[in-house]
């Protein structure tokens, strides 16, 4: 590895807002968007985290849009549409680039996975995925595949929701994989629910609210806070969960 570090390749976004002729169409309606200005990267890893419907995924998808990738998924080489469902975004988010252009990159959309496998079988390309159709291996096999095989380092990646085909053991692996990954000169932006995943050491978490977008503490998220309560009062939080009022 360099002593140097070529991070970050994707310094920051911001939101062109000149450009914007009616701000209460979607998606310059969602607050997140309302309040965007600059939005500024770690080197390593980012989180972006929030309740469904926060609009993380919108965001990510116009980020990976905007740095030439495929808004259903893949590598900038990934030519397959299914179904244009994604926002346009990604016409009015700047990137602030290093001036090292990543040698790798990938944009994993959990929701359209399932078309991006079917993608590489048609386009016969198994072989930088383990060799193996990832319609073969389970959706956690599949991701695991990605990380291991796929992913070469020196790389920008951009990871939607990839907890959700992981089991817990299977986020630890993935969280050691892209610590190999972060190692070997790579940038992560991710967008989880996962309490295991967003701990990786020195990351920098956003939060997505109806108040915008800010940086937080992972011991102050939710998702760590209630997990951890969860685990150690398991009894008392299923038992007022499972208590109706007349009871």
């Amino acid at each position: 590895m360099n002593t140097l570090s070529v991070k970050p390749y994707l310094i920051d976004i911001s939101l062109l807002r000149e450009r914007i002729a009616n701000p209460e169409e979607y998606p310059f309606c969602i607050p997140v968007v309302h309040h965007l200005e600059t939005l500024s990267f770690h080197p390593d890893v980012t989180f972006f985290i929030g309740e469904n419907g926060t609009g993380k995924s919108t965001l990510l998808e116009a980020i990976a849009a905007s740095m030439g990738f495929n808004p259903e998924g893949g590598t900038k080489n990934s030519l397959f549409s299914t179904r244009d469902t994604h926002s346009n975004l990604s016409e009015y988010i700047k990137p602030g680039r290093s001036y090292k252009t990543p040698k790798d990159g990938y944009f994993l959309r959990a929701e359209s996975f399932y078309n991006m496998a079917s993608y590489i079988d048609e386009v016969a390309y198994t072989g930088s995925y383990g060799g193996t159709s990832l319609h073969e291996q389970s959706h956690g096999e599949s991701f695991l595949s990605l990380l291991t095989y796929k992913f070469k380092g020196n790389g920008l990646y951009l990871l939607d929701e990839p907890e959700a085909a992981l089991s817990p053991s299977r986020q630890l692996s993935a969280l050691a994989l892209i610590h190999h990954l972060v190692q070997r000169e790579s940038q992560f932006i991710i967008a989880t629910h996962s309490p295991i995943l967003m701990a990786y050491p020195g990351a920098r978490i956003f939060l997505f609210d109806e108040d915008g977008i800010r940086e937080t503490r992972y011991e102050d998220t939710d998702h760590y806070r209630i997990a951890r309560d969860f685990l150690t009062h398991r009894e008392e939080i299923l038992r007022a969960l499972f208590t109706g009022p007349d009871e």
